[in-house]
């Protein structure tokens, strides 16, 4: 498998756009996007947990579970159409008729996708000339797919996306993919929207299964303040058009496609967590050792979610009793003085505590640790083979004043 430069167009027959509407104050942020398929293609779905649902998710939702088709994706940034009541819904399902018009297919074959301010109605005008424009910029360049992930970013600080490439019994498979997420991240998944793209061929049912599990271990165990958002959504379309022979099994191509997807996602769940609002650096949180997965899943998102902790890796702190304070509240069961903690990153690797009990390790050193980009914290409670991992970022005083005047 091979990382390679694109986005949302690297597959065959997919092509996107980017512009700017007008939705989003200032002259020049772009605030809607459009991906666009030569064919339907099959898709899988999975959204907010949430039970305060947004319109889109509502459609979308319909779309993956009765249609299992789609052929376009439009997106709005600015403003959520969550908690809108049924003119919400509406404004939904007119942005997919618009979006069907625009390209001549089906509307319940369009997923629709918003992004922002909660409770705020969508300026329907603004968002029709929008998909007009859309409709004359898709194209399946580099550049395109570059604006439409620029597009669907609210306070995120840069665009996410990637694209890969492997083999299915010598036939060459692409993914691209684009999310945008910087706050009101927390597992579940948060403001958190992500488009995949592929040419394989497999079985929708399939599809749903492989993301679906995928998920879990990916954006779903991302945190960034807690919050779980009303949006979230990440779906992905497969149009076949590679030509490899229909994956209908979990066999070893299926197994290779999982293995893809989840380099994608993985990828892209550790890009939404650096970018948390305010953020300085992104913080990783491997949990070993443990009984089960379920248990390593719930420790390592203790800690990952704890305040204090997030606090102490923007202090450059190795206060290493927050994280094994986060993890006595979990509500797994372990022996605290079978506990080792070590942090680690490019500047190397110090052990905290043995046993429970704090090492003899130097400040200045475990300081030096903590301080490039990316930070890593190791729990082993020693009670059996399981391992999770999960993603977050430290908490500054900028997500404060983020967050404080967001809707200015």
């Amino acid at each position: 498998m091979n990382i390679i430069d694109g986005g949302v167009t690297a597959p065959k027959g997919y092509k996107a756009a980017g512009t700017r509407a007008g939705i989003k104050a200032g002259k020049t942020n772009k605030d809607m996007a459009m991906i666009y398929s030569e064919c339907p293609a099959d898709v899988a779905g999975t959204f907010t947990r949430n039970v305060v649902k947004a319109a889109p998710v509502l459609w979308d939702k319909k779309v993956v579970e009765e249609q299992k088709v789609a052929q376009a994706v439009i997106v709005n940034s600015g403003i959520a159409n969550a908690c809108t009541g049924d003119e919400g819904y509406e404004d939904a399902k007119k942005m997919a008729v618009l979006t069907a018009e625009a390209l001549g297919i089906n509307a319940e074959h369009v997923l629709v996708a918003s992004t922002g301010v909660i409770g705020f109605k969508l300026p329907m005008d603004v968002i029709a000339s929008g998909i007009n424009s859309l409709k004359d910029m898709i194209s399946d360049s580099r550049q395109s797919a570059d604006d439409a992930a620029t597009a669907i970013l609210t306070t995120d600080t840069h665009k996410k996306e990637i694209a890969v490439q492997f083999e299915i019994d010598g036939t060459t498979v692409t993914i691209g993919a684009m999310c945008k997420g910087s706050g009101m991240i927390h597992p579940n998944m948060g403001t958190m929207l992500g488009f995949i793209t592929t040419d394989l061929a497999i079985d929708q049912s399939l599809l749903q299964k492989a993301l679906r599990e995928n998920i879990e271990d990916t954006f779903n165990m991302v945190s960034v303040d807690g919050d779980t958002s009303t949006n979230d959504t990440v779906v992905i379309l497969a149009n076949g058009l590679a030509g490899n022979k229909k994956i209908d099994t979990e066999n070893a191509e299926y197994e290779v496609f999982k293995k893809a997807l989840n380099e994608v996602n993985t990828f892209l769940a550790t890009q939404i967590a650096g970018d948390g609002e305010g953020a300085t650096r992104l913080f990783q949180v491997d949990v070993k050792g443990a009984p089960d997965t379920a248990s390593a899943k719930v420790l390592a998102k203790s800690i990952v979610t704890s305040n204090l902790t997030k606090c102490a890796i923007y202090g450059k702190d190795a206060n290493w009793g927050r994280i094994l304070c986060a993890m006595g509240y979990s509500g797994v069961e372990f022996d605290p003085y079978k506990v080792d903690i070590t942090i680690e990153s490019e500047k190397g690797s110090i052990q905290l505590v043995s046993n429970g009990k704090a090492t003899d390790f130097d400040e200045e050193r475990a300081t030096e640790i903590l301080s490039p980009e990316r930070v890593i914290a190791i729990a082993d409670i020693k009670s059996g083979d399981a391992v999770a991992t999960a993603w977050g970022c430290d908490l500054t005083y900028d997500y404060v004043k983020i967050n404080a005047d967001y809707r200015s």
